[in-house]
């Protein structure tokens, strides 16, 4: 029997053929289950043992998955063709938020839309890098200078609507999206080294326009000693249960800080804090090597696609999902300042659930909808 071109034979030629009919990337669904897997595990534990969070978080999970199975029908060209639609609508959503939009903890994030509500800039997390690549699909690479600075306007619009909202840690996945299709699509160093030195040298006039609070973070990462019992206090209390999960971790269930309270955030942003005290560095690099499984799964997948839009889209989602893990292991660890980032697939959660799932279906239509080649 024949596959688009391949010959294959028994179990084998059966199993491939059924994951191409259904658009599964079995390596890639494989790793994403098996953080789903741990995510339950340590929300168990670092939730108090709170079957309701557990049943609340499944569900979570498979509406996400399907999404993700959803969006892994749809073929590569119609995310191109959608992509200035998605782009656009993503905008005025935001700017309905900045408007009209729901205030929580001191952020207007979200709409309410009755049955839920719902965050615009997780959405734009997937628009913007499709909107780029959709921009460069017709042009010469690597793009000229003029091509680059609309490429970066189209970047810096979504970023500066969720900068306002206020939501530094989404403003900054926005912002890498964009980035790293800029980055596929060929960038020469030397503008990546002027981008960045401007960008650097242009934190002083940035700093002006942080709220108070973020400028105490920042002024925390400095130095969290100077106000242990107030701004300091979690990454205080997250270095303190990532050192004392030791080599091999205190056991499932046993971990101090976080069962007993001292751990803030234990269920959402500093899990891996958690996850840390119980497992260890052993568990710790095990929960790193699945990451890097993914993220190399997915680069693999980017650099098999076979037209300019996808393997753009493909590097730019699957290298925003590595931002995304070093951002969050990073403050929780205090080598960067707190922003306010779940761990990817681990941490409670819904809305960024559903956008990660989505990125990774998008990724599963790019690898099994090309046109394979005859041996």
């Amino acid at each position: 029997m024949e596959l688009r071109g391949y010959t294959t034979s028994g179990s084998a030629q059966r199993n491939t053929s059924l994951l191409y009919r259904w658009h599964v990337d079995l390596p890639l669904l494989a790793g994403i289950m098996t953080l789903t897997a741990a995510s339950l595990m340590i929300l168990y534990s670092s939730g108090g043992q709170d079957l309701n969070l557990i049943y609340r978080q499944i569900l979570r999970f498979l509406m996400a998955f399907v999404i993700m199975f959803i969006m892994a029908q749809i073929a590569p060209h119609h995310f191109q063709r959608w992509s200035p639609w998605l782009y656009g609508i993503g905008l005025i959503l935001l700017v309905v938020v900045l408007l009209a939009g729901e205030v929580g903890k001191g952020a207007q994030r979200w709409l309410d839309l009755g049955l839920f509500r719902f965050q615009p800039s997780e959405m734009m997390k997937v628009a913007v890098p499709m909107m780029v690549a959709w921009y460069f699909t017709d042009q010469t690479l690597p793009p000229r200078l003029s091509r680059i600075a609309i490429a970066t306007a189209l970047i810096i619009l979504p970023v500066f609507l969720v900068f306002k909202q206020p939501d530094l840690g989404t403003a900054i996945l926005v912002g890498s999206a964009g980035v790293f299709v800029l980055m596929f699509a060929g960038l020469y160093w030397r503008w990546i080294i002027l981008i960045a030195v401007v960008m650097s040298s242009m934190a002083p006039f940035f700093w002006n326009y942080l709220h108070d609070y973020q400028k105490q973070r920042v002024l925390t990462f400095l130095n969290p000693e100077n106000d242990p019992l107030g701004s300091g206090y979690h990454i205080i209390q997250s270095k303190i249960a990532i050192g004392s999960g030791g080599i091999y971790g205190k056991g499932w269930l046993n971990g101090t800080q976080s069962q007993l309270d001292f751990l803030p955030e234990r269920s959402t942003d500093f899990i891996f804090a958690a996850f840390a005290e119980e497992f260890g560095f052993i568990g710790v690099l095990l929960l790193m090597s699945l990451y890097l499984f993914i993220v190399l799964r997915g680069l693999y997948i980017a650099a098999m696609a076979q037209d300019t839009f996808s393997r753009l889209l493909a590097g730019s989602l699957i290298m925003t999902f590595f931002i995304y893990v070093f951002v969050n292991i990073g403050m929780v660890t205090g080598l960067l300042p707190v922003v306010g980032l779940p761990l990817p697939l681990i941490s409670f959660g819904g809305t960024s659930v559903v956008t990660l799932l989505a990125g990774f279906g998008i990724l599963m239509s790019i690898h099994t909808h090309r046109k394979l080649l005859p041996t």
